[in-house]
């Protein structure tokens, strides 16, 4: 089935408004994998004009944004979580791999966070990965790459603090 960028706004919208929790957003991952398939959508909203990061839609009731990220070479970035956000990561082109970190030491307005990574995977077009609340993780390009982002707030409106890596600390109580 194709989608309008309408189409897949509601479809989240009424996913979201039955199960805003994890498992709602099971049912949107599967739904950002359904749309990642979809030809045209991708060369409507994942253009070569695309900056690195656009909004496409930002929900008014419930604040979810759905987003279109293209980079156009090699980027990694340090451990992060989305706040008091989730996140929804869809791979369209290219690959990111993707680190999840344990936290070590969680960050704050006075503390740089602490985060030792446990597990590397590959997200390939086509896949699409969830992350909740406090899900430390942090993407690496090594090339071009174009994704579909769903956040559960924008979160350029939210605060949030730095973590580093760490691979060689024991684990401590958060």
């Amino acid at each position: 089935m194709g989608y309008s960028l309408e189409q897949f706004a509601d479809g989240c919208h009424r996913i979201l408004t039955d199960d805003p929790g994890p498992e709602g957003r099971k049912k949107v991952c599967a739904l950002v994998q359904d749309v990642l398939h979809d030809d045209a959508f991708i060369a409507a909203h994942l253009g070569d004009d695309v900056p690195e990061r656009k909004i496409l839609y930002e929900d008014p009731k419930l604040g979810f944004c759905i987003l279109a990220h293209v980079h156009n070479g090699a980027k990694e970035s340090q451990p992060h979580d989305h706040g008091p956000s989730w996140a929804i990561y869809g791979q369209a082109f290219g690959e990111t791999i993707m680190t999840e970190y344990e936290c070590l030491a969680r960050a704050s307005a006075d503390r740089l966070g602490k985060a030792r990574p446990v597990r590397d995977y590959k997200l390939r077009p086509g896949d699409a990965y969830v992350y909740n609340e406090g899900d430390l993780h942090s993407p690496r390009r090594d090339g071009a790459t174009r994704l579909i982002r769903i956040e559960g707030k924008n979160v350029e409106t939210i605060k949030r603090y730095p973590y580093q890596r760490v691979t060689d600390a024991p684990a401590a109580a958060q």
